[in-house]
């Protein structure tokens, strides 16, 4: 059976995008803690500053970046030269 010769994206199986993943998740877990379930004494605690707020925005946002990089330069897998290919 012959192979194409065009070179492949890694897709769903670059890491970037797994990073992605497990960073805005907490992030929007920690979001989410920070806009519905930070009381007035935790606040006080960390000098007036909502920190799970703050927090989850960041990682939000570097997952984000992490995704866009992954789409604007993705991974290109180069084809398997003649002989490879374990067969």
């Amino acid at each position: 059976m012959a192979e194409s010769k065009t070179p492949k994206k890694a897709g769903v199986f670059d890491i970037r995008l797994v990073i992605a993943l497990l960073i805005g998740g907490y992030g929007l877990v920690l979001t989410i803690m920070g806009i519905g379930f930070t009381t007035e004494k935790e606040l006080a605690k960390a000098a007036d500053v909502n920190i799970n707020l703050w927090a989850g925005i960041g990682m939000l946002v570097f997952g984000l970046l992490f995704v866009l990089w992954a789409k604007l330069r993705p991974i290109v897998v180069p084809p398997a030269a003649e002989g490879e290919g374990g067969e």
